[in-house]
């Protein structure tokens, strides 16, 4: 008899394409799998392949018990309810217990244990991952680096004024992984043989920056030559301040260099390779097949 496996967050993009890789990769039957999500309807393509669809809310921790009836292995995707997401994401681990659950995955973030984290919404996973802990429930805890796609958010603007603005320390290195390999590591994490595993993976690239490391490859690929420069936490803030950055976006880019600078992201694991059997990509090739977007 096969195990029933379950994705929650099934309608975001980590988790529908971790459905995506499981039907279509990794050879699950559609009878075998159940998409969690808040709004079913956002999911009647998947249903119309044959996956049960389920009402997934972690906001009403009273029906995650019912939603979870039946499965044996649970991926749970961290929420994106930065802040507030810890009490909905404890109810669930509960309520798999509870509902008989015999292994869950988890989508953390790195290492986010510690006082005075430098991350600021680490205690939102640190949390969730002592309640898994704490449950009794094999586990597999999937410790994300930061996602190559991030750079979509930042590098646009460096190659077009050809500076890039850390509050990082000198050599700080970061190891930068592409999101289709945190997809397809969830995945194989959720359908690879289970014992009574207690095991904690770190998510990267097989390489790691600096700044001026990744500066040196998008210039040499994208033909735009950027200079680093870096200012000091407060003096970056005011200068994003000026600019009209939002204070979330401020707060999360000042967090994230602090992450950086105290070596949280620095160290590259072979994790994506262990459990897909395939290296992950490359941050060059990332460069490559996404430079119209990112020199538009």
């Amino acid at each position: 008899m096969s195990e029933k496996l379950m994705v929650t967050g099934a309608a975001g993009k980590l988790g529908r394409s971790v459905v995506s890789l499981l039907l279509d990769e990794f050879g699950i039957a559609p009878a075998d799998l159940v998409a969690g999500t808040r709004d079913p309807g956002k999911l009647a393509d998947l249903a119309a392949r044959g996956v049960t669809v389920r009402a997934v809310d972690f906001g009403k921790p009273e029906t995650l018990a019912s939603a979870f009836a039946g499965v044996d292995r649970l991926l749970i995707v961290s929420t994106d309810a930065i802040g507030s997401r810890l009490a909905g994401q404890r109810a669930a681990v509960a309520a798999a217990k509870s509902a008989g659950v015999k292994g869950i995955v988890y989508t953390s973030a790195p290492d986010p244990h510690g006082a005075d984290h430098p991350l600021f919404f680490a205690g939102d996973h640190a949390g969730t991952e002592t309640a898994i802990f704490d449950s009794g429930v094999p586990y597999r805890i999937l410790r994300n680096h930061w996602y190559q796609e991030n750079l979509f958010m930042s590098l646009p603007a460096v190659l077009k004024q050809g500076t890039w603005y850390t509050s990082e320390k000198p050599g700080t290195k970061v190891s930068y992984v592409a999101h289709d390999d945190c997809a397809r590591a969830a995945a194989a994490a959720l359908v690879r043989p289970w014992a009574d595993d207690k095991t904690i993976y770190d998510i990267t690239g097989d390489e790691a920056f600096t700044t001026e490391e990744i500066a040196g490859l998008a210039s040499s690929i994208l033909g735009k030559p950027i200079s680093v420069v870096r200012l000091s936490p407060e003096v970056l803030a005011a200068n994003l301040k000026a600019a009209g950055l939002p204070e979330f976006l401020i707060t999360l880019t000042l967090s994230m260099d602090a992450t950086n600078s105290a070596g949280l992201l620095a160290k590259p694991s072979g994790a994506v390779q262990e459990l897909t059997g395939r290296k992950p990509r490359p941050l060059a090739a990332f460069l490559e097949a996404n430079r119209a977007a990112l020199t538009a």
